[in-house]
C-alpha cells in the first residue's frame, strides 16, 4: 500500500508539472481547493409516519425497518413520529418522564388519527424508540404504532389489511360493545363479546382516566375505581348520579397492567354490569325506565 502511494504521488506531481508548463485549460483556474462542494453533516435516520409494518417491534433497528403498503397484510401502523425531549445518554425507559411524555403524545396523536379513543376499542398502542446504537449516534425520534388486538381478554396483535385511519370515527367492530361475562367466584374469567341485540348483561360505557399515583396505591383503591366507573355508566345511560345509582347498576372494569402504567397509560375501561337483569338493546341513553332501582 505504501509503495502504491509513492508511485501515485510521483505521478500526480509529474502531471501537475506538465499541466503547469502548458497553462490552464479554459474554465480551469488552477486552484484545487475551491471547487469541492462542502460535505454536509450526516443526519440520523428518522422513520416515516402513516406506514405499516409486517411485525411489531419495541426498538427501531434500521436493519429491520421495512415498511409495507397498508393495503396489504400487516400487523402495526405508524400513526405519528415525534422527538424525545430531555434526552439522556440512552433511550428512556418506561416509568421515566421522557418516556411517559412521549407515550402521552402518542395517545393524543393516535386518537386524532383514529377518530376516537384507542382505549375504547380492540387496539394496542406501542412506543418505539431508536436502538441504543442509533441513540448514541444522535437519533432522538420516537414512533407511535397502533395494532388491532384479538379481543378484550386476548390482547395479542392480529394481522389485518387496510389502514386504521379514521376507523373509530364511525361504527366499527373494533369498538367495545356488549358482553356476556363468564364469572367464577366473583372473578370475571372472560368477557364474551356479543351483539347488543343479543341477550347480555354488560356493556362498555367509557374510559376513566385515573390520577397519576403509585400503581399499588391505585389498584388497592378499588372503591374509587368502582365509583368512577359508576359515574361513567350514569353518563352513558342518562341516569341520575344520586344515592340510587348503585342500586340500578354495577360495574366491571379493566385497569392497566403494571407495565402499561409505567408507560403512562392511566385508562380504566368501564363496563356496566347487571346480575339480575338481561338486555337485548344497548343501555345508552336508556334512563331510569331501562335501569330501574333493583
Amino acid at each position: 500500500m505504501r509503495r502504491w502511494w509513492t508511485v501515485g504521488l510521483a505521478g500526480l506531481v509529474a502531471a501537475l508539472a506538465l499541466a503547469g508548463c502548458g497553462g490552464n485549460p479554459a474554465g480551469v483556474d488552477g486552484d484545487l481547493s475551491d471547487d469541492w462542494r462542502p460535505i454536509s453533516e450526516p443526519k440520523p435516520f428518522v422513520p416515516a409516519a402513516e406506514v405499516c409494518h409486517s411485525t411489531a417491534v419495541e426498538s427501531g433497528y434500521l436493519a429491520a425497518y421495512a415498511p409495507v403498503d397498508c393495503a396489504t397484510t400487516h400487523m402495526t401502523e405508524t400513526v405519528h413520529v415525534g422527538e424525545v425531549g430531555d434526552a439522556g445518554a440512552k433511550p428512556p425507559a418506561p416509568g421515566q418522564k421522557p418516556y411517559k411524555t412521549a407515550y402521552g403524545e402518542c395517545g393524543a396523536k393516535a386518537n386524532a388519527f383514529l377518530g376516537g379513543d384507542w382505549r375504547g376499542a380492540r387496539l394496542a398502542l406501542t412506543l418505539v424508540l431508536p436502538a441504543p446504537e442509533a441513540w448514541q449516534g444522535g437519533s432522538r425520534w420516537f414512533r407511535c404504532d397502533i395494532a388491532e388486538t384479538r379481543s378484550l381478554d386476548d390482547t395479542s396483535m392480529a394481522s389485518r389489511d387496510g389502514s386504521l385511519k379514521g376507523a373509530l370515527a364511525k361504527p366499527s367492530s373494533l369498538h367495545y360493545g356488549c358482553f356476556t361475562p363468564k364469572i367464577s367466584k366473583d372473578i370475571v374469567q372472560e368477557m364474551v363479546a356479543v351483539g347488543c341485540t343479543k341477550t347480555h348483561r354488560s356493556e362498555f360505557v367509557g374510559v376513566y382516566n385515573a390520577p397519576d399515583k403509585a400503581y399499588k396505591t391505585f389498584i388497592d383503591d378499588s372503591e374509587t375505581i368502582h365509583k368512577a366507573c359508576l359515574n361513567a355508566v350514569a353518563t352513558y345511560a342518562k341516569l341520575p348520579k344520586d344515592g340510587n345509582l348503585a342500586f340500578r347498576t354495577g360495574t366491571i372494569y379493566y385497569y392497566p397492567t403494571a407495565a402499561e402504567w409505567d408507560q403512562g397509560n392511566r385508562g380504566v375501561k368501564c363496563f356496566s354490569w347487571d346480575s339480575g337483569r338481561t338486555y337485548t338493546r344497548s343501555i345508552k341513553n336508556g334512563g331510569t325506565s331501562l335501569l330501574p332501582v333493583n
